[in-house]
């Protein structure tokens, strides 16, 4: 389980963020101030920092430049160019503007998380062909298939539930976010598609199967 560190003094959107990320299975901390992040981060490591940088005390600013090993995403209302610059090239690994949408938050959350713990990522094999989570890719023999962002989320969802059922309602709500009612005939589009790249009979899946009345289950042979 990565445990995520939020550096915000703003209850609001730390509660939200922190709701949004327990529900993902993420473990949360939390700092209100630059001071009090400094001091956690003297006897705590965590696996990634969402860091404010309009803070009490030590600014944002401040408490990055102290931050060594870790990946940072910025969250701020600080909308000027120069401000965004500064932070990536202080270090940061990604900025997302306040307000946000959750979606937007776990989406760009996951891709760091991915991008800088790639051994949590091991490849996935199915009957016929591996996935690749950490690079979105599907693997055969001679030849290798991108996943859209949207395909990479459902699979992503469905191998965490790997060899169980996971309902239309919770895929949606996996790749749609908070409001995911209205989008089952968009899943059967993208599930189509997955199963081409998947399956060597997509209209008979071996792999990614339908529960009829329940939702979808990926049969996974084993992580890599």
């Amino acid at each position: 389980m990565k445990n995520i560190l939020i550096i915000d003094d703003d209850i609001y959107i730390g509660n939200m963020m922190q709701e949004v990320l327990t529900k993902e299975g993420y473990a949360v901390s939390r700092a209100y101030s630059g001071t009090e992040a400094v001091h956690f981060l003297s006897q705590h490591k965590p696996d990634l920092i969402l860091l404010d940088l309009m803070l009490p005390g030590l600014s944002g600013e401040q408490v990055l430049a102290k931050i060594q090993g870790i990946p940072v995403i910025v969250v701020s209302a600080k909308l000027d160019v120069d401000d965004k610059v500064n932070v990536l090239l202080g270090g940061a690994v990604d900025y997302i503007t306040k307000p946000f949408m959750p979606k937007e938050l776990i989406f760009r959350l996951n891709a760091v998380l991915r991008r800088c713990y790639k051994e949590d990522s091991p490849l996935i094999e199915l009957r016929d062909c591996k996935i690749d989570l950490a690079n979105a890719q599907v693997i055969w023999e001679d030849k290798i298939l991108p996943l859209t962002a949207k395909e990479h989320d459902i699979l992503e969802a469905l191998v965490r539930n790997a060899n169980h059922i996971v309902t239309i309602d919770a895929l949606c709500e996996a790749v749609w976010g908070d409001n995911p009612f209205g989008y089952g005939n968009s899943l059967l589009a993208h599930i189509r598609r997955i199963r081409e790249k998947i399956e060597i009979t997509p209209s008979k899946p071996k792999s990614l199967i339908t529960v009829k009345g329940l939702g979808y289950k990926i049969n996974v042979e084993s992580r890599l």
